[in-house]
């Protein structure tokens, strides 16, 4: 294999290196002027865009890739940068840290990849024998040396410059990635982590942006200049949105990579004069200066702005029912220390950490009857729990709770997949316990298959009991759609009822690293009881201001036994605080560390 991969090799006009070009001319640096292409005098430096469409419409005998009218000269309010996605920093971000799995769709892949593709080198590509799944390796593009064999540095020609290359030593940074495409009726991209990977880099984003700049502002660049403008008006054109230009990783773009950019369609088209934007005019001497425009034509501007903004609102749309995140009127502070602490890289808890959450009326009821479902959270409650949910891995229900609510359990927090977000990133993985496989995965009938279809959430896992003759239609609908069946083969009496040791222990063997377990009221009772509240770590209760009378449906675990027979609570949270959010009541304990509770459970049973 080379040493230097295809993408590190960017074309040249006569200039230096784009990539080289870490110490020229940035945002904050001097602009640098720009003698436009094939300019010979004055008269001729002073051409308009007008003046470069009649020329064009005359000539009908246009070489091949010289531009039409309409592509000479775009709207003079018309931004660059409209069409990058409006939280493409963010996006940036975290395909640059890769901390955590990430799952996109092939469409969301093929858009943000190419910002930051001059962060990752592709090291190597497996596929399987089946052709369905790709598995691409990459490596961060400062883990190789630059530095050439002095024997290849004098064998260069006196004609040629030499490029300038930043020296880099081998080995400084050692974190690499794994990209899986997946094929089918549902293709998605899973990128990860490798094993032995280091788990952070060894430098910033700012400083990959200003050793290479990225395909997909390169491409933006070099669009807007094959429309017949001079390179360093698409460069000032550029600064006037600084923050969006850093955004997107031109933080450190030169007016030598607009050149580079749009080198090869100026030798492919030596006669086309190039013009400056309209509201910038050529000066010698000066370079390109921004001019006073009339009041009509800023008007005109601000209209072409206001159009332009307007198509890309597509892009800034989100679903109905998101949730403003963060919250301004009140803060979601008092949670930090009952949420599950960072993921440590390598490391495989034999069990996740367990948050029980539920709302509950003043009588403890959750419901009026079985089966109804019964609003008590507020919206200030509503949206903590949706916090919750976007915290933990996955989050767990009981099958009377999927056929009485028909949840969709997701997180709908601006921000999250398919809420603003980058693929699914906060969303939980739904866990639905059906000992008898009871529930339908039927998108037409049930709305948290059609949120998983719609990208606003995962497909479930349903956990049933041995023996459980499963409609062949239904594991065909679910798996196709990215969902499982898992069977649990330890069970105790009475009922063939689930273990909770082997739910917990199957979760945290497929990666799942906290659970927030949410309801029905079997569920909770069973969780909390004496018997298995060893395996829960903290309980967030949400409290309502009503009644629902002895019909409803209740939590009630059942309680250990003491040395002399006599009933002991099953749970005693500690650390317990009180919060209000609207009309709501937050209680919030830590049950506590689960070998302690372990051993006490053991001592009162």
């Amino acid at each position: 294999m080379s040493e230097m991969s295809e993408e590190d090799h960017v074309e040249s006009f006569e200039i230096g290196n784009a990539d080289d070009a870490s110490d020229g001319s940035a945002i904050d640096q001097p602009v640098e002027t720009d003698i436009p292409y094939q300019v010979e005098d004055q008269q001729t430096n002073d051409i308009t865009a007008q003046t470069l469409q009649s020329a064009l419409v005359e000539n009908n005998d246009q070489p091949q890739g010289q531009p039409t009218q309409s592509q000479a000269v775009s709207r003079p309010g018309r931004s660059i940068l409209a069409d990058i996605p409006p939280n493409i920093a963010q996006i940036r971000q975290l395909l640059f840290e890769c901390a955590d799995r990430i799952e996109l769709s092939v469409t969301e892949f093929e858009r943000f990849w190419p910002f930051v593709d001059n962060v990752w080198v592709k090291q190597r590509t497996n596929a399987s024998k089946s052709g369905r799944c790709t598995s691409e390796y990459y490596i961060c593009r400062l883990r190789r040396p630059t530095v050439r064999p002095q024997q290849q540095q004098q064998q260069q020609t006196e004609r040629k410059r030499a490029r300038r290359r930043t020296v880099r030593e081998k080995s400084m940074c050692n974190v690499s990635i794994k990209v899986v495409r997946n094929e089918g009726p549902f293709p998605g991209i899973v990128i990860t982590r490798t094993p032995g990977s280091d788990r952070h880099h060894r430098h910033d984003l700012d400083h990959i942006d200003k050793i290479k700049r990225n395909s997909g502002l390169m491409e933006l660049v070099r669009n807007e200049a094959c429309k017949g403008y001079l390179p360093s008006s698409v460069f000032h054109k550029l600064r006037e949105e600084p923050n969006k230009l850093a955004a997107a990783g031109g933080k450190h773009l030169t007016v030598t990579d607009v050149r580079n950019a749009s080198a090869k369609w100026r030798m492919q088209n030596p006669d086309v004069e190039l013009v400056p934007h309209p509201g910038f005019q050529y000066q010698l001497g000066f370079g390109i200066v921004k001019v006073q425009q009339p009041d009509q034509q800023q008007q005109d501007q601000q209209g072409d702005q206001q159009s332009g903004e307007q198509e890309a609102a597509p892009v800034r749309q989100l679903p109905p029912g998101t949730l403003p995140f963060p919250p301004k009127e009140f803060s979601l502070d008092f949670l930090d220390s009952y949420l599950p602490p960072p993921a440590v890289m390598g490391s495989k808890p034999q069990y996740p950490h367990v948050t029980v959450s539920y709302a509950s009326s003043m009588d403890g009821r959750l419901s009026l009857t079985p089966g109804a479902q019964t609003i008590l959270s507020g919206p200030e409650a509503n949206l903590m729990t949706h916090y919750l949910r976007s915290r933990h891995d996955a989050i767990l229900v009981g099958v009377g709770t999927m056929l009485a609510d028909n949840p969709e359990l997701n997180c709908r927090l601006e921000g999250a997949g398919g809420y603003g977000g980058l693929g699914r990133m906060w969303q939980p993985r739904p866990v639905i316990i059906d000992p008898l496989a009871r529930w339908d995965p039927r998108p037409e009938t049930s709305r948290l298959m059609q949120a998983a279809m719609d990208g606003r959430g995962r497909p479930p896992w349903v956990i049933v009991a041995p023996n459980t003759q499963v409609p062949p239609d239904r594991v065909v609908r679910l798996k196709g759609h990215g969902g499982d069946y898992l069977c649990i083969m330890e069970v105790r009496p009475p009922g063939w009822r689930l273990r909770w040791q082997a739910i917990l222990h199957a979760l945290a063997a497929e990666g799942i690293r906290s659970v927030l377990v949410e309801g029905g009221g079997r569920v909770l009772s069973d969780l909390l009881s004496a018997e298995h509240a060893h395996f829960v770590d903290s309980v967030v209760v949400t409290l309502a201001p009503t009644f629902l009378g002895a019909q409803g449906v209740g939590v009630a675990p059942l309680p250990g036994m003491g040395e002399m027979g006599a009933p002991i609570a099953p749970v005693d949270p500690r650390d317990v605080t009180w919060t209000f959010l609207g009309k709501n009541a937050i209680m919030c304990g830590k049950v506590g560390r689960r070998e302690q509770q372990h051993e006490q459970g053991t001592q009162a049973v």
